[in-house]
């Protein structure tokens, strides 16, 4: 008895040791890819876990890649509708005469020009064509990270003959860091946009700063459908032909695909109205448009 109580004891030690090793026993050294990654916060670009300060670059990548067919692939893979989503954001927006208004992320200047087209329209009505004081105090200010989608939107300005030194201006910066005052802007737009940033929250609390009180927050993205059946057709479709026209249409599928998967990673509509209000904006709503493809999210800085 004594014997075999003596094995049992030397076999629950022999399975302590193999379980716990030696508090003596010098840890495992990591690699100096793998210590930089620990010490480095993580971020999704994708699917993908990547750095967060990796993001930035993957995403202006991108978006270099598909500047000069951007408006041609979203009226192809939306079949049109983004013009419709965009007017519908415009009309929530309501814009007027001698308005600060900003749109981040628009460099190809589509939210801009329908601002501007639509303060024109309501100065004409009020002043019967007559270019007035507040029309001309009107200003349109376009951000955008990436120096290609700017590009494109300044020639799309000179097609139409908007004059930059008038009432637009293009301006390179960050969502996460705004280079305009504090209350200097009566309206903030970002479409397609905001999934893109590498801190969502920072972006938001940028856009509280530079709003005025009774500012207006408008954000329109690509979210998630909400309807089960639908969500199966939705599915097969971004991830199947979205891919695909990019590489027939722009000869990039690589683009297509983050762009796909950026959509799933993206707060639903509850979460991401969570986060408006945890920026400070009040009277936080949401208008899901084609069953929750593209949802509008609005909030007031009181």
């Amino acid at each position: 008895m004594a014997m075999q109580a003596t094995r049992r004891l030397a076999s629950l030690s022999l399975q302590r040791r193999l379980l716990l090793p030696s508090q003596t026993e010098a840890p495992s050294i990591p690699t100096a890819a793998a210590a930089a990654f620990l010490h480095s916060h993580a971020t999704s670009f994708g699917y993908r876990q990547i750095r967060e300060e990796d993001k930035s670059k993957l995403v202006g990548n991108v978006f270099s890649s598909v500047a000069s067919s951007y408006d041609l692939m979203n009226d192809l893979m939306s079949v049109g509708l983004h013009r419709l989503c965009k007017d519908r954001l415009i009309s929530k927006l309501n814009p007027f005469p001698a308005m600060k208004h900003l749109d981040v992320a628009g460099g190809t200047g589509d939210v801009a020009f329908r601002v501007l087209e639509r303060i024109k329209s309501v100065s004409h009505r009020a002043m019967q064509g007559t270019l007035t004081e507040t029309e001309e105090d009107t200003h349109i200010y376009v951000c955008d990270i990436n120096p290609n989608m700017l590009n494109v939107g300044k020639k799309r300005a000179a097609e139409r003959g908007y004059s930059e030194e008038h009432c637009l201006s293009w301006i390179q910066g960050d969502a996460e860091a705004l280079s305009f005052e504090d209350g200097s802007m009566d309206g903030y737009t970002i479409a397609f946009g905001i999934r893109n940033v590498t801190h969502i929250e920072k972006a938001l609390s940028e856009a509280y700063r530079v709003l005025k009180r009774g500012g207006r927050f408008l954000c329109l993205e690509l979210s998630h459908v909400d309807v089960p059946v639908f969500k199966e057709i939705y599915d097969v479709y971004s991830f199947s032909v979205i891919p695909t026209i990019g590489e027939l249409v722009a000869g990039d599928r690589q683009s297509y695909q983050y762009l796909v998967e950026s959509i799933r990673r993206f707060p639903n509509q509850e979460k991401f109205a969570q986060m408006i209000q945890e920026a400070g904006f009040q009277r936080v709503e949401y208008e899901n448009l084609v069953g929750g493809v593209v949802a509008i999210h609005s909030g007031l800085k009181l």
